[in-house]
């Protein structure tokens, strides 16, 4: 935009959840506003994470349904699965999102500056050799997938890499065990792929409740994906045949894989910002510092989203900028994101829902003071079913009123469910709160509310 100006009262680096929320929040206070973007609007969530996850997400969904179609009297027959063709409409898809964000910038006086960010000093942006001032800066790059430090490590893919596979693999090893690796992995299994899913340490999805992490374990291990504990990878190689093949430091080799995904982890996006430049402070992992307000230790730079390492989820990000630009432009001086009780989903098959404290933090905080309350069941659909899928459910209370700290479901609908359970959780519900509901039945959900 050779036209634009030169100074604002804010910009934002990186067009992501973060970047775009803040921008806008602010525009309506009447700040002027610039955004700063390389490559597509919409960050990781719209272009290479949430949204093209849940397109694929749900066609794996009704790869399920098509075989519980028997349960219920319908003759299906043969079936065929194009991924390419579903590629091509989630693509077109994202696509329109894509321009969707630019109409929403130009509605929303917020100017669009294409190109790469460097901090000159706190309050100089550089975008490929023009300068930009601004009262306040924000720091809203989100973040990128890790590659392992090993041989052959680049001849797989990552997560950004899953979203340009342009056919269905027919046998692949995801590495990880965190939420990213048994999202893909649940996925390709149930569109048709031979999928090993590889752990470093003995369990998946370490950081979530127990009951959680044994479901999902035994869920996967039904449905046919084959999982590897204690898999110290040491070097990923292509076969003579053209199959990929992992080596391990105890001497088991793995081969035959048409693609190996690592799934290990994610660092913040912040190679050439130019932040030791200007004295920001990051941890070991290369994290911006950020207070309860996010600020940063430099006076009028602010980090918001994956680029803090706190809570890497897009509605965080979100309501992050959004209460930072209610902060900065709109009076509310003690306003800020509350970082407890965020709820979240995964998308495995069965999904997950989680809010609050898991059974063993709780533990350790409150020591006997917790009590626990749980359920295991097969959901009504599939009483009709050949391949019935566990229900799970555990409720976290603490003290003599049993105020509820936390909550966590497996099971269909349970990415659908918590949203509510996660609103009376932050306004302090009680297991009798929850006792005096009535049930909705018959419903999954019931069992939240009439539990013993």
């Amino acid at each position: 935009m050779s036209n634009e100006p030169r100074h604002f009262d804010l910009i934002a680096i990186g067009g992501g959840s973060g970047g775009l929320s803040v921008a806008e929040r602010a525009a309506r206070y009447g700040a002027r506003c610039a955004v700063v973007e390389s490559r597509r609007l919409g960050g990781t969530c719209v272009n290479v994470g949430c949204v093209p996850k849940k397109v694929m997400w749900y066609g794996a969904s009704l790869a399920h349904a098509l075989k519980d179609a028997p349960g219920y009297g319908f003759s299906v027959g043969e079936t065929t699965f194009d991924w390419a063709e579903l590629k091509a409409k989630r693509d077109a898809y994202i696509s329109g999102i894509n321009g969707w964000y630019v109409t929403y910038l130009d509605d929303s006086d917020v100017a669009l500056i294409r190109g790469h960010a460097r901090l000159v000093d706190a309050r100089t942006v550089e975008v490929d050799g023009i300068r930009y001032t601004a009262d306040h800066v924000v720091l809203a790059t989100g973040g990128e997938p890790v590659m392992p430090e090993i041989e052959g490590a680049d001849l797989g893919i990552t997560s950004d890499g899953f979203f340009e596979l342009d056919h269905l693999p027919g046998r692949v090893a995801v590495v990880g065990s965190g939420y990213i690796a048994v999202e893909l992995a649940g996925l390709l299994n149930a569109l048709g792929t031979d999928v090993s899913l590889y752990l470093r340490g003995e369990h998946l999805l370490r950081r979530f409740d127990n009951l959680l992490r044994e479901h999902l374990t035994e869920a996967m291990l039904e449905a046919g994906v084959s999982v590897f504990p204690r898999a110290r990878i040491e070097s990923l190689r292509r076969d003579d045949d053209g199959r990929l093949s992992l080596h391990c430091a105890d001497g088991r080799i793995s081969g035959g894989f048409e693609s190996v995904l690592w799934a290990i982890g994610r660092r913040p996006a912040v190679t050439e910002l130019g932040l030791e430049a200007i004295g920001v402070i990051q941890d070991e992992h290369g994290h911006v510092a950020v207070d309860a307000y996010q600020n940063t230790n430099v006076a009028g730079i602010y980090a918001i989203g994956d680029i803090t390492g706190r809570v890497e989820l897009t509605p965080v990000a979100i309501a992050a900028g959004r209460r930072l630009a209610d902060r900065l432009f709109g009076g509310q001086k003690a306003r800020r994101l509350d970082y407890e009780n965020i709820a979240t989903v995964v998308f495995t098959h069965p999904p997950i829902g989680t809010v609050g404290l898991t059974e063993d933090e709780a533990r350790e905080l409150h020591g006997e003071a917790v009590k626990i309350y749980q359920t295991s069941f097969t959901s009504m659909y599939h009483a009709m079913t050949d391949h019935p899928v566990k229900t799970a459910m555990k409720l976290v209370t603490v003290g003599a009123r049993e105020k509820v700290v936390g909550c966590h479901i497996i099971g269909p609908g349970a990415d659908e469910m918590l949203q509510g359970f996660a609103v009376a959780i932050r306004m302090g519900a009680t297991k009798q709160d929850l006792d005096d509901t009535v049930a909705i039945h018959p419903t999954s959900a019931e069992e939240l509310v009439t539990m013993r």
